[in-house]
């Protein structure tokens, strides 16, 4: 009998700048996994704090492998981290959240092949304060997840398990993107993953003031309308209609109001000439429909009426 295969590799990738204040909590969740074969990357994106964050990661040796380069942002972390990474799965931890211990071994137990992404459910710890709020997730359709990613913004970066083949495929991340480096990428992946739910709380994230998206609010106001544009007007129709059941034209209109409630203007406006467009479409279909058909009876009105005659005929010799 062969050997049984190595399970395959799962690399934890943690960016991080200036967290010296939860930093060692992430690494030990990364550790503690129950998942036999994972190894963890600290990639420090030049903090400025000096040296605290480099000595927490210091501090854990060969258990972890450490980087240090300068500052690029989340994104740039994190493409280093990828690059580094000897894992077939990239598995993303904030520095400021936490795993819980079986994480990879859940997500890696419903893996289906290098081309299906795994997430699952979290829980939001408020700091301070401590409460917890765990957020459940609805399962999706593969089919229909570029139009979740569009309509809600409700998964968390750090509960997906990724194939390293897709990333090489979609990515990598853009550097470009301070707060919607994430979503960006999901909806690119999705062209080509399928994305699967696994249900399950595995992952506690970390709600505090100094996080990006409070720190950098204002950017993340202009690049989310930018980016939820650009997912409207990129959305085909056949993934619109088989999301929603609605002609095209009604599924855009309902999508223009998701995005107006929400504070996307720009992106309001693209859903909405869509919708503007498809019923255009729809009405001068119906009128050319209308047309061809007056036009067929014009031209088989001679024909029908010689049908007609004939059928009389015929029963005019039966009842003879």
């Amino acid at each position: 009998m062969s050997p049984a295969a190595p399970q395959p590799l799962v690399s934890i990738v943690i960016p991080v700048y200036n967290g010296a204040n939860y930093l060692r909590d992430a690494i030990e969740s990364a550790l503690a996994q129950t998942y036999p074969r994972t190894e963890v990357i600290v990639v420090n994106d030049g903090s400025t704090d000096g040296g605290q964050t480099e000595a927490i990661a210091a501090s854990f040796g060969a258990r972890i492998r450490y980087f240090s380069k300068p500052n690029g942002h989340v994104a740039s972390a994190l493409n280093f981290g990828i690059r580094e990474m000897r894992g077939a799965y990239f598995s993303w931890l904030s520095h400021d959240d936490l795993y819980k211990a079986d994480k990879v071994e859940r997500q890696m137990a419903a893996a289906a092949g290098d081309d299906t992404v795994i997430y699952c459910d979290f829980e939001v710890l408020e700091v301070p304060g401590g409460k917890l709020t765990p957020v459940r997730l609805p399962g999706q359709p593969p089919e229909n997840f570029r139009w979740y990613l569009t309509t809600a913004n409700s998964v968390h970066g750090c509960t997906l398990l990724i194939p390293k083949r897709c990333l090489d495929e979609c990515g990598p991340f853009d550097e470009a993107l301070r707060t919607t480096q994430d979503y960006d990428m999901w909806f690119r992946l999705a062209r080509r993953c399928r994305f699967v739910h696994v249900p399950g709380i595995y992952v506690t994230s970390r709600h505090h003031a100094a996080q990006g998206t409070h720190a950098l609010k204002d950017v993340a106001v202009v690049e989310s309308d930018r980016m939820h544009a650009g997912f409207a007007g990129e959305l085909s129709e056949a993934e619109i209609v088989a999301a929603t059941g609605k002609p095209l034209h009604r599924a855009c209109l309902a999508l223009a109001a998701n995005l107006h409630v929400r504070g996307f203007a720009r992106a309001r406006e693209v859903a909405l000439a869509r919708a503007l467009g498809a019923a255009r479409l729809r009405s001068r279909l119906a009128g050319l429909a209308m047309a061809a058909e007056a036009r067929l009876t014009f031209w088989a009105r001679p024909w029908i009426a010689q049908a007609r005659w004939w059928l009389g005929t015929q029963r005019r010799r039966l009842h003879g």
